[in-house]
């Protein structure tokens, strides 16, 4: 979906991860004799059989740290709606996550010829999982988040269809195209929109959060395009610009809330207006985490546009989505759902640590 910032091929977002030991398109070393195989598998020789590998390959190649930035959409997209999270938006939640991990294995699935040459030590070209496995589990994951929208109501199912299209769309077409950005912003959009449709039922009071969060998944998507042959300061130019503009916009108090919100929020609780002083200054201490946190390696990758610096840029890029989506909800009045999306930024560095898997991707 990147789709999906990036924690993040998201593709905006949906962005992320290969492992820190190797960088997209280097080759394993030959080992020593007697020395321990190295971590990252090399490229079968030909013929060799293709076994579906463990737990580790399908994490690398759902690209699993990015999962804590998909979360955020459907919360900021409730807030933004002016409704409490409720057990609709955990289904909503449910098939964010889905649909993200079906586009990560479609992604894959589609790019195996290239990344045999650029990025032979990813699962599918190293042989740790056969395409069939990877194209059957994009598949059922689409099924999933469906039939999960569904649950939540009609309206959040008339918007994970045409997400899952675009999704299969972006993969399968459009991602080596020029609309491929455009593609991937859109479906980070109509995440957002999902979780205002499941929620509250209507998704015209979320639309521009949408943009908004949109606007940063093109920025990126637009950087990662390079991340393999670098060479190119303008989209991170473009990028630090965006990035800038945004935090600006989102930093801005929200005049108008939705119709409703004053009359059914509860105190405490997203929509509550109780404390403007306190979602105040979450806003705009949230937007100045969100600038940091994209703005220097956005920086550093226009100084030197080399891959290593440019995939830092869309690393930090995707990690830049949660503190985004936090903003969102506190720009809606929405201050405890804000506390609880910039709650996923340290838990997704946790369990980056705990699993090797630091390096974010969404190519």
């Amino acid at each position: 979906m990147n789709r999906s910032v990036p924690t993040a091929r998201d593709r905006s977002a949906r962005e992320p991860g290969a492992t820190r030991a190797h960088a997209p398109g280097s080759r394993t070393p030959a080992s020593a004799p007697g020395s321990p195989e190295p971590h990252t598998p090399r490229t079968p020789e030909p013929g060799a059989r293709r076994t579906d590998g463990g737990i580790g390959a399908w994490a690398e190649l759902l690209r699993l740290p990015a999962l804590f930035t998909v979360p955020g959409d459907a919360l900021a997209g409730a807030a933004a709606a002016g409704a409490r999270p409720g057990p609709r938006t955990l289904l909503a939640i449910g098939s964010s996550l889905c649909l993200y991990e079906a586009g990560m294995a479609l992604n894959d699935w589609a790019d195996r010829a290239e990344d045999a040459v650029e990025r032979p030590h990813r699962p599918l070209p190293s042989g740790r999982i056969r395409p069939a496995a990877a194209l059957t589990a994009a598949g059922a994951l689409t099924g999933a988040g469906l039939v999960l929208a569904a649950g939540a109501g009609r309206p959040a199912l008339a918007v994970a269809a045409p997400l899952a299209a675009t999704v299969w769309a972006y993969d399968l077409a459009l991602k080596h195209t020029p609309a491929g950005p455009a593609a991937m912003a859109a479906a980070r959009g109509l995440d957002l929109l999902l979780g205002a449709a499941a929620t509250g039922g209507g998704t015209r009071a979320a639309l521009p959060s949408a943009a908004l969060l949109g606007s940063h998944t093109l920025a990126v998507t637009a950087v990662s395009r390079r991340e393999t042959t670098g060479g190119s300061a303008l989209a991170p130019l473009a990028a630090l610009a965006t990035t800038g503009a945004l935090a600006g916009l989102v930093a801005r108090r929200r005049i108008r809330l939705p119709a409703g919100r004053r009359a059914a929020a509860a105190p405490g609780l997203p929509g509550s207006t109780q404390a403007p002083g306190v979602t105040d200054a979450l806003r705009v201490g949230l937007s100045a985490v969100y600038a940091a946190t994209a703005a220097r390696p956005y920086l550093h990758a226009a100084l030197n546009p080399s891959p290593p610096l440019t995939q830092r840029a869309v690393g930090g890029g995707i990690r830049a989505t949660i503190p985004l989506q936090a903003a969102l909800a506190a720009r809606s009045g929405a201050g405890a759902t804000s506390l609880l999306v910039a709650a996923l930024a340290p838990a997704g560095r946790w369990f980056e640590r705990r699993t090797a898997m630091r390096k974010v991707s969404i190519t």
